[in-house]
């Protein structure tokens, strides 16, 4: 087993105060189309964080995290981005770091910016691997997230060539390589169809995806069962304790901070919209409910009143 030791880098992240808002950087590794360069969170994990920010050209749609093991007998990646070109960077710097050969994939979600470069790993030989329900997902929405990465991404569009994922698990995913046990996730329904959390229990290290926030505002989707995520977090993911999260989006973090951002909004949203309708309020009132409290999250102005209207659909029946 490799040996656990926190790195300065996460240390600092998880006893300092929040670092300056990504949502307001255009790109913090100019020369790359990736949004930041990949640095190691905890021996053999590392990450490139992505812009807390919908996607843009600047941005070159890496907004989320992408994420890659060196195991000792290979390399595991986590997330394939929202382009060949986004996967190609990634691939150029897990060169710089390690000789060993990437053997797989893993898509986090059915959504543009984790499959969208798959075509890049597939031309290789390597396995991508995602949950059923969200190559499913991504069967139905890949054409258009191909038409909203051309249209904001230009020429960084180039090369992509919508693919779904070659392998597809339903509950658990085990895999031994090298140093590691690496356990492919699905803990059940959260933000969106066949969300996948990659577990390491011997470093209690979860590279958690979109079932986890902490400095980004959660977006909810039309279809998305809230109160189904909340219980996916609190039976499923929160009993696994892990110790370091990195989440869908944003910095590695703790447990703490995930849960507040995640379930602490959900909660707190769902309370204010059942107030809501509970006074006899309408879908055009839900939208300016009172989410102050989240102002600072990043998001914030693209997300709230979208989110509430969603929340307020699903609720109105419940």
């Amino acid at each position: 087993m490799k040996k656990f030791i926190l790195t300065s880098a996460l240390a600092a992240l998880l006893s300092a105060a929040p670092v300056l808002a990504s949502e307001d950087v255009p790109d913090m590794y100019p020369g790359s189309v990736l949004y930041s360069k990949p640095y190691e969170v905890i021996p053999g994990v590392w990450t490139s964080i992505g812009a807390t920010a919908p996607p843009t050209y600047e941005n070159a749609g890496h907004n989320n995290n992408l994420s890659f093991i060196v195991t000792g007998d290979g390399v595991i990646v986590v997330n394939s981005g929202a382009s060949y070109q986004l996967s190609k960077a990634l691939h150029d710097e897990i060169k710089a770091v390690t000789d060993q050969p990437v053997k797989l994939v893993i898509n986090e979600n059915g959504q543009g910016h984790a499959m969208l470069g798959n075509n890049y790993w597939i031309a290789q030989g390597i396995p991508v691997l995602a949950h059923v329900d969200a190559a499913e997902e991504f069967k139905h929405d890949m054409a258009g997230a191909w038409e909203a990465l051309k249209r904001y991404g230009q020429e960084t569009a180039e090369g992509t060539d919508p693919m779904l994922p070659t392998e597809t698990f339903e509950d658990k995913r085990v895999i031994e390589m090298g140093d590691f046990t690496i356990e492919v996730l699905h803990l059940g329904p959260a933000h969106s169809p066949g969300d996948t959390q990659v577990w390491l229990p011997e470093q209690r290290f979860m590279i958690a995806g979109d079932i986890a926030f902490s400095e980004r505002m959660p977006p909810i989707f039309s279809g998305t069962c809230t109160s189904c995520w909340i219980e996916t977090f609190e039976t499923k993911f929160i009993p696994l304790d892990p110790l370091f999260v990195i989440p869908g989006h944003g910095h590695p973090t703790n447990l703490e901070k995930v849960t507040l951002g995640t379930t602490g909004y959900l909660h707190y949203l769902r309370d204010k919209i059942g107030e809501h309708i509970d006074d006899g309020g309408d879908l055009a009132g839900a939208y300016y409910v009172d989410q102050s409290p989240y102002k600072n999250l990043d998001t914030f102005e693209e997300l709230a009143t979208k989110n509430a209207g969603v929340v307020y659909e699903e609720m109105e029946f419940e």
